[in-house]
């Protein structure tokens, strides 16, 4: 059974300027776990790839009906790729509780960008 569906759309500039605003390197930190930085830093362009996955954390929360809140961390939220290239879901801590509470067993995601702009959809199941 469907729980809900998710979708959202961000400029790679934005997630760009943030990271470059950012003092050693507190905003990729707080949003982007370790396996998700290796990942985009691997990567020839690798804002796109970090504003895919941030675009992914956005819309795994809407698909969840809740908002950066009462204890939920960006890294809650981890996208990993299988061997295939298929993006996953991983989650962890609060948002981990909120899916289990709503008896979310998976979330499907599919993420797409080009040179502007990355978006992401997600749908809990």
């Amino acid at each position: 059974m469907i729980i809900g569906i998710g979708v959202d759309l961000i400029s790679v500039e934005r997630v760009q300027k943030a990271m470059e605003r950012s003092s050693g390197g507190r905003f990729k930190d707080r949003v982007f776990t370790v396996i998700e930085q290796a990942y985009c830093d691997a990567m020839k362009i690798k804002y796109q790839h970090y504003a895919a996955r941030f675009a992914a954390k956005e819309a795994v929360m809407k698909s969840l009906g809740i908002g950066w809140s009462k204890g939920v961390a960006w890294t809650d939220i981890e996208v990993i790729n299988l061997p295939s290239g298929q993006p996953t879901i991983k989650l962890r801590g609060r948002v981990a509780e909120v899916a289990k509470e709503k008896s979310a067993s998976i979330i499907h995601v599919t993420l797409s960008h080009q040179a502007g702009y990355a978006i992401a959809a997600a749908v809990a199941e």
